[in-house]
């Protein structure tokens, strides 16, 4: 049966246009319309968020692959999760006032401000840093056949693995904010951001033996915290802080 697109008008047979892909079925605005649309959108689990967190979590690294070769239709976009989940974590600590920094008055380096920045907007500086991982990834990995933007895919997927551990372990951050605990926290936070980067590495880089993927893991981290730290003492100095 012939059916006319409400969008673009082109008359097309089967349950999507073939000009501009809009469903067949539209159905009514109302209150069944946007359940349904909170549940494929965001919470159904063949195509969404959760199942993207899921596979973040159970086979992050052939997932993350299988993406970026063209296996996309269940997975929630890598730039909407990791602004979804930002949006989150950021709305969590600043409406509990977690503070993931213990205050240090003494420091040499007149870093405390700066550490109070860095721990308030955590989750922006999540996703401001991405593309200083690319850059890692990239001149570690280069001989792998993959691009940059490829590379920025990866370590997107990455930020939101990072986020949801956040958000996960935020009744600890909770609980022990603003107490000489907090630092423990931090740590646990960064070691499981390690295992993470490494277990994922070695899935995506399913090519390279475990242990050359986990030396240049290492190396892309490295590189990652040399730019980092090195924006950040750039910033300080800008701000007379240095």
């Amino acid at each position: 049966m012939e059916i006319t697109c409400k969008n673009c008008h082109q008359i097309y047979t089967g349950h999507y246009c073939n000009n501009c892909g809009q469903s067949a079925e539209t159905h009514l605005i109302n209150w069944h319309f946007l359940w349904h649309d909170i549940q494929h959108g965001l919470l159904h689990f063949d195509k969404g968020i959760l199942y993207t967190v899921k596979q973040l979590f159970t086979r992050p690294g052939h997932s993350i692959r299988e993406f970026i070769e063209g296996k996309r239709v269940r997975h929630f976009k890598p730039l909407s999760l990791v602004v979804v989940l930002a949006t989150l974590y950021g709305v969590l600590y600043h409406f509990f006032h977690v503070d993931l920094v213990q205050t240090d008055s003494d420091n040499p380096l007149n870093l405390v401000k700066f550490n109070e920045w860095v721990s308030t907007h955590f989750s922006w500086v999540t996703i401001a840093s991405i593309p200083l991982f690319t850059i890692g990834t990239y001149i570690c990995f280069r001989n792998q056949g993959r691009n940059f933007v490829e590379y920025f895919v990866l370590n997107t997927f990455k930020a939101s693995q990072k986020l949801v551990i956040g958000i996960l372990l935020f009744p600890l951050a909770y609980f022990f904010s603003e107490t000489p605990q907090i630092k423990t926290v931090t740590v646990v936070l960064y070691a499981i951001d390690l295992v993470l980067i490494l277990w994922t590495n070695m899935q995506f880089f399913n090519k390279l033996s475990k242990t050359k993927v986990f030396f240049l893991s290492l190396l892309s981290h490295l590189i990652f915290l040399f730019l980092f730290f090195l924006i950040a003492a750039f910033v300080l100095w800008m701000t007379g802080n240095l």
